[in-house]
C-alpha cells in the first residue's frame, strides 16, 4: 500500500448509557446521516427489551451486549487462489472485525423481520439473539460450519 493507514477516530459515548459500543452500533444503523433518528430507534428498542425480558437481574443493555456476543463469529472463510484453484480457507477474525460483523448481522436481520417499527424489529432480534436463536445467530452458526467444513485447507493460510 502506498498510503499510510487511516488513524482510528475516537467515538463519543452515547448520552444515555455513556457507552462507545452503543454509539458504534447506532452509527451502523443510521441511514442518510440521521443520527438522532437512529438513537431514538435504538433507545426505543432497548425500552421494549426492558419490558419483554424474562431475566430480571439483567438490564436491557446487558441483554443487548449478550445478544451481540452470541452473534459474534470467531472464524470465517477467506478465498485464496492456489495454483489456479480457489480455496475457502478458515481464518481467525480480528477482535474489532468480530464486533462489527456481529453488529451488521444484527441490524440487517432486524430489518428483514416482520414487526411494525424498526425499534420492535431490533428488540425482537436482540431478545432472540440473547437466547441463542434468531437469524443473526443462525448466520454465525453457518459461518462456523463453513469454516469447519473447509478445515482441510487451513494449511494454505497466508
Amino acid at each position: 500500500m502506498r498510503k499510510r493507514q487511516a488513524k482510528k477516530r475516537p467515538l463519543l459515548p452515547d448520552p444515555r448509557f455513556n457507552d462507545q459500543l452503543v454509539t458504534r452500533f447506532v452509527n451502523m444503523m443510521m441511514w442518510d446521516g440521521k443520527k438522532s433518528v437512529a438513537f431514538k430507534v435504538f433507545y426505543d428498542a432497548i425500552d421494549i427489551v426492558d419490558e419483554k425480558k424474562q431475566d430480571e437481574e439483567k438490564t436491557a443493555l446487558e441483554i443487548w451486549k449478550d445478544a451481540l456476543s452470541n452473534v459474534m463469529p470467531h472464524v470465517e472463510v477467506r478465498s485464496r487462489r492456489v495454483g489456479g484453484a480457489t480455496f475457502q480457507i478458515p481464518m481467525q477474525i480480528r477482535p474489532d472485525r468480530k464486533v462489527s460483523m456481529a453488529m451488521k448481522w444484527l441490524i440487517s436481520y432486524s430489518r428483514k423481520r416482520n414487526e411494525k417499527s424498526m425499534a420492535q424489529k431490533l428488540a425482537a432480534e436482540v431478545l432472540a439473539a440473547s437466547k441463542e436463536e434468531g437469524a443473526a445467530v443462525k448466520k454465525r452458526v453457518d459461518t462456523h460450519k463453513m469454516a469447519e467444513a473447509n478445515k482441510a485447507f487451513s494449511h494454505f493460510r497466508f
